[in-house]
């Protein structure tokens, strides 16, 4: 999402890149897609700003009533009162009346596309003849936004729409990275925007809600952990939207949020059928809530999977909100904080897992090729960087905690690494502590240390090069 912040837009420039490259290749059919609240209004118009540009939104009245709509911001986009009062009869005639009239081609911008399927599951055969006959022949680029993850990919981009093959590009939007939230909240240090960045996962408009002169367990106490407030709420909007049976989706979120990540440990946390848990992991996989995880190191899935958690905003309000909603609903908020206190310590080491991950990946001198977990039975390591090309690997121990002994940390690190089938006799090792601070920074041969002042340095620098 672009976000003016005293005259500064906070990221997506490599987003704004990739429409602007598409733009220039007119005609075009772009999609535009992602989880709600992530940016994407914010982005197109961003993008379509000083444009010649027709915005639309989209919603969940009839097919008919969103024509007309669509009709009248078209003749106020013309000035041409007859257009808007007009009788059109369907959408193919509208956009072909519109291309006559419309001069130099504008950027058209349609919001919510979903919604126009919801309500008239003709739309893709429709835009397609739109496409077609009358589109593809001008110099329109036509974008197409919608928040329904599942919706697009299975009626806009499946290979069976009749869309496919007509878009000249797509992105899916993700949340803005972790680095980008200094620029949100300057006075933060790294540990509370670490902190705020397990509560929001990089979504803008949650970010929008922490208050900069308030701290972060101020913050979600206000914000999170009480009754009416957006946050409080948001997660189970967002899952009635999508699903029907939230009672079992509410279970596997939470026995996934307490670290039960595989399937038998979901199963026997939940009790449900595992032909069921089954349908629902795949469902919630669909869209984007969780993400199935194997060894960095494997080259084919196995069955000894992970399930994650894909959205700290999930993970966070299952964890915390989600048990304890009889707390909030009764003004308990100081007992709630009292009692989560050291949980909250423990989920904050899995969030500081993910930005050590984004950490690596910027400012080690080890170019990677790919990154992630790696277990074994009983042995984990919170990440493992590899370069397929050179054969280089990097153990990575992300340690969410202060006075950490850097000797005996790589001692352990050292001996958990010697598990890893992965080039073996041929590859060149190294090792990397990150934490929130060591009892000393000795010089550790092939071994990297960190601490949360270069997490500090790091997105400063970040801060000061949007490119990074």
């Amino acid at each position: 999402m672009i976000i003016m912040i005293q005259q500064i837009f906070v990221g997506r420039q490599e987003e704004l890149k990739i429409l602007n490259r598409f733009e220039k290749s007119r005609p075009g059919l772009f999609i535009l897609y992602g989880r709600r609240r992530v940016g994407k209004t914010e982005l197109v118009k961003h993008f379509s700003s000083g444009k010649k540009a027709l915005y639309f939104l989209a919603d969940e009245r009839p097919d008919k009533e969103n024509l007309k709509e669509l009709q009248r911001i078209m003749g106020r986009f013309l000035g041409d009162g007859i257009f808007e009062k007009s009788d059109i009869r369907d959408w193919a005639e509208l956009f072909e009346e519109f291309v006559k009239r419309a001069g130099r081609k504008p950027v058209i911008i349609i919001d919510e596309f979903p919604y126009l399927i919801h309500s008239n599951r003709a739309i893709p055969s429709i835009f397609q003849k739109i496409w077609d006959l009358n589109l593809s022949k001008s110099d329109i680029f036509l974008i197409l936004l919608g928040s329904s993850i599942s919706m697009v990919e299975n009626y806009i981009l499946d290979y069976k729409s009749p869309l496919y093959g007509r878009r000249s590009g797509q992105l899916k939007l993700g949340p803005l990275r972790f680095k980008d939230l200094k620029e949100f909240l300057p006075e933060y240090p790294a540990e509370d925007l670490i902190n705020v960045y397990g509560v929001t996962d990089g979504i803008p408009l949650y970010i929008l809600k922490f208050e900069r002169k308030k701290n972060f367990i101020e913050n979600i106490k206000e914000h999170i952990f009480s009754r009416g407030e957006f946050l409080y709420q948001e997660c189970e909007i967002l899952l009635k939207e999508e699903f029907r049976e939230i009672a079992n989706y509410s279970l596997i979120l939470k026995a996934i949020s307490f670290g039960r990540n595989r399937f038998g440990e979901i199963a026997n946390f939940t009790g449900l059928d595992k032909t069921l848990i089954s349908k629902y992991l795949d469902n919630l996989m669909n869209l984007h809530i969780i993400r199935k995880e194997f060894p960095v190191t494997e080259t084919k899935e196995l069955r000894n999977a992970w399930y994650l958690l894909e959205d700290n905003y999930f993970n966070f309000w299952f964890r915390f909100v989600y048990p304890n909603k009889s707390l909030i609903e009764e003004g308990r908020q100081k007992e709630l904080l009292d009692a989560i206190r050291n949980d909250m310590n423990q989920y904050m080491s899995f969030i500081f897992e993910k930005v050590c991950k984004q950490f690596a990946l910027d400012a080690l001198p080890v170019k990677l090729t790919k990154i992630g977990k790696w277990w074994y039975k009983d042995k984990e390591i919170d990440l493992v960087g590899l370069n397929e090309k050179t054969k280089e690997i990097i153990f990575i121990e992300c340690k969410w905690a202060e006075n950490v002994n850097p000797k005996k940390a790589a001692e352990d690190l050292a001996k958990k690494a010697e598990f890893v089938g992965w080039n073996n006799g041929k590859r060149k090792e190294n090792y990397c502590i990150i934490a929130k601070s060591f009892s000393e920074k000795p010089k550790l041969r092939n071994t990297f240390l960190f601490d949360i002042k270069d997490v500090e340095k790091w997105l400063v620098t970040a801060a000061s090069r949007p490119d990074l």
